[in-house]
C-alpha cells in the first residue's frame, strides 16, 4: 500500500529544496526514542545525554508513532529554502486550534492507549494551549539538543542540496529521484514512496519541496495533506562523518600542507562552506578562506557558487592525498 505523489505540469516547474531547524529538533526528539536511528550519532547522544535527562519530552513522544502519523503543524514544511527556527516556531504557535485537534487526535489514535494518557487528554481537550506548550517544548528542545551543533549540521544538509541541485539540472527529475532514498521511485508523472500505508495525492500545480534531515535516517517522511505543500523528507547524504572530529590522515600530509591545510582538506568529504569549515575546525573564518585559496590554487580543491553561497569540494588530486 504505497503512496502516490501525482504530478501536473505546474508542479515539475515548482519542485524544490528547503532546510527546516525544527525538522531536525523533532528528528532528534525521536532518536532519542528509537535506538534503530541511533547508529549515526552515538557521539551527539553521548553529549546531549545530560541535557536530555533535563527534559520532558513524553508529550512530543506520544506524537511520535513507531508507524503512523505525526502532526503536520508540528513540522511544517519549509517554506523558504532555509527557514530560522523562530519562524519555524511561528508557524506552529498560530495553527488553529479546530486544525491542531485534529491533527493530535490523528497522532495519538496511532499508539494505542495514548489518548488516554493525561498528557493525551490535556492535549486534546485543549488544543490551543497543548499548540503553545508543544512550541515552547519544541524551543527548549532545540537549544538543548540542535542549535549547539546546528552550523555542522547545516553544514551537511546544504551540501546535500547543492550535490541533488546539480544532479538535478544535469539528469531532470529521473536522476534526482533515483537515488534520493530505497523506498522511493519515479514513473510516469508520480513519485511512488514503498511503505505500509495508503495515501495518494494529486499535487495540484503547488509542487513539491524536498527537505534533507540528519536525524530521518534510515526512513523518508511524506503524507502530507493540504493546507501543506507536498514534502519529501530523505536522509542527507554525509550523515556517516558528521559527528567525527576533523583530522589529518597522516603525518606526511601534515608536513606537506600544515596542520591546518590537512585538516581541512582530509575533513571535505562531502562539500562545504567557507563558514561551515571554520566552525568545524574552530578556524577564524580569514584563516580558513586564506587556507582554502591555497588549497584550490594547488589543484586540490575546486569552488563553485550555488545562490549566495560558495561550495569548496576536493579534487580528484586531492581525495587522493587523504586516502591511504
Amino acid at each position: 500500500m504505497p503512496l502516490h505523489m501525482r504530478f501536473g505540469p505546474d508542479d515539475l516547474l515548482r519542485c524544490r529544496f528547503g532546510i527546516s531547524p525544527l525538522w531536525e529538533v523533532t528528528g532528534a526528539v525521536r532518536a532519542l526514542k528509537e535506538p534503530r536511528l541511533q547508529a549515526y550519532h552515538l557521539p551527539w547522544l553521548r553529549q546531549t545525554q545530560p541535557a536530555a535527562r533535563e527534559l520532558d519530552l513524553t508529550p512530543l513522544w506520544l506524537l511520535m508513532p513507531r508507524r503512523g502519523h505525526t502532526p503536520d503543524f508540528l513540522s511544517p514544511p519549509p517554506d523558504s529554502p532555509l527557514t530560522s527556527i523562530e519562524q519555524d516556531l511561528a508557524r506552529v504557535r498560530a495553527t488553529d486550534p479546530g486544525t491542531a485537534r485534529g491533527d493530535l487526535a490523528r497522532a495519538l489514535a496511532d499508539t494505542p492507549g495514548a489518548a488516554d494518557t493525561p498528557s493525551g487528554r490535556a492535549m486534546l481537550a485543549d488544543p490551543a494551549r497543548a499548540t503553545r506548550d508543544l512550541a515552547d517544548l519544541c524551543e527548549r528542545a532545540w537549544h538543548a539538543l540542535v542549535a549547539p551543533y546546528w552550523p555542522r549540521v547545516r553544514a551537511v544538509l546544504e551540501a546535500d542540496i547543492a550535490f541533488r541541485a546539480r544532479r538535478l539540472a544535469d539528469d531532470g527529475l529521473t536522476g534526482l529521484f533515483a537515488d534520493l532514498h530505497p523506498s522511493l521511485s519515479w514513473a510516469n508523472g508520480t513519485l511512488t514512496l514503498h511503505r505500509p500505508t495508503q495515501h495518494d495525492r494529486d499535487l495540484g500545480g503547488d509542487g513539491l519541496v524536498l527537505a534533507p534531515s540528519v536525524f530521518v535516517w534510515p526512513d523518508v517522511a511524506s503524507g502530507f495533506d493540504p493546507p501543506w505543500q507536498g514534502t519529501v523528507v530523505y536522509p542527507a547524504r554525509g550523515i556517516g562523518g558528521l559527528w567525527q572530529t576533523p583530522h589529518a590522515d597522516s603525518d606526511a600530509l601534515v608536513r606537506l600542507l600544515g596542520a591546518n591545510r590537512a585538516a581541512i582538506l582530509s575533513g571535505l568529504g562531502e562539500p562545504a562552506t567557507t563558514t561551515a569549515l571554520a566552525h568545524r575546525h574552530g578556524l577564524a573564518l580569514s584563516s580558513v578562506s586564506s587556507h582554502l585559496s591555497v588549497l584550490r590554487d594547488a589543484g586540490l580543491l575546486t569552488s563553485r557558487r550555488y545562490g549566495h553561497q560558495v561550495l569548496y569540494a576536493r579534487t580528484p588530486l586531492g581525495t587522493a592525498l587523504t586516502t591511504d
